[in-house]
């Protein structure tokens, strides 16, 4: 699962380049909208727009997978947090907005990108499985969200949207700690499936965290 999303996005960033250089403590993330300061006169590039067009899916599909979950499971966490995914897609839509970049956002389960389509659609067949499963969908979306965000931090030089792309991690770490004590107190457990064993357990040994600070 892993592999063919970042798959996707390395196909689509290697496209991009090619054709750039022949042309020339809580669950909610707090304080996550972009102000006008924060938006410097760097330039977006090609593989900027890619990198904020699929994050702002992304977040999306965590929004709208804790949005059915709750629906399902009328748990405390998938309220909470699917408010604070909505505030991480506000924090890209201001960078659109910003930059003039063209954007839609689909309705509720619904998405431009393959991959993340696959991924809702079969997490909402594991979700209505029982309760442990949900939890383990929300630690997988965060576990996800996590690493994919520090590819795109990894690929860009445009410090508008490091800045805004680690404020997102930082929530998604309080997200996945969340996640987990609610799976561990259904009994439950979870392997991380895209941070090493290494990285996770560093983030579940430290409290949450205040993002944007």
């Amino acid at each position: 699962m892993k592999n063919s999303v970042l798959r996707h996005f390395a196909i689509v960033l290697m496209l991009v380049t090619f054709f750039y250089a022949c042309s020339n403590n809580n669950d909610d993330i707090e304080n996550t909208d972009v102000n006008n300061n924060d938006i410097t006169d760097e330039v977006l590039t090609d593989a900027d727009e890619v990198a904020l067009l699929f994050m702002l899916e992304e977040e999306k599909l965590a929004r709208d997978t804790y949005a059915y979950l709750y629906n399902l499971w009328s748990i405390k966490q998938f309220a909470n947090i699917k408010k604070s995914e909505q505030t991480h897609m506000n924090a890209i839509e201001d960078l659109l907005v910003k930059y003039n970049v063209a954007y839609a956002i689909l309705p509720d389960g619904v998405f431009n990108n393959k991959d993340l389509q696959d991924l809702y659609n079969q997490f909402v067949i594991n979700g209505a499985i029982d309760k442990v499963n949900a939890f383990k969908i929300g630690a997988t979306i965060e576990d996800l969200d996590i690493v994919d965000l520090q590819t795109l931090i990894n690929n860009t030089e445009n410090t508008s949207i490091i800045s805004v792309f680690k404020n997102l991690q930082c929530g998604s770490r309080n997200h996945l700690r969340s996640f987990i004590t609610g799976l561990k107190n259904a009994g439950g457990t979870y392997t991380p499936q895209f941070l090493t064993q290494a990285e996770y357990d560093a983030i579940l040994l430290e409290d949450n965290e205040k993002c944007n600070q």
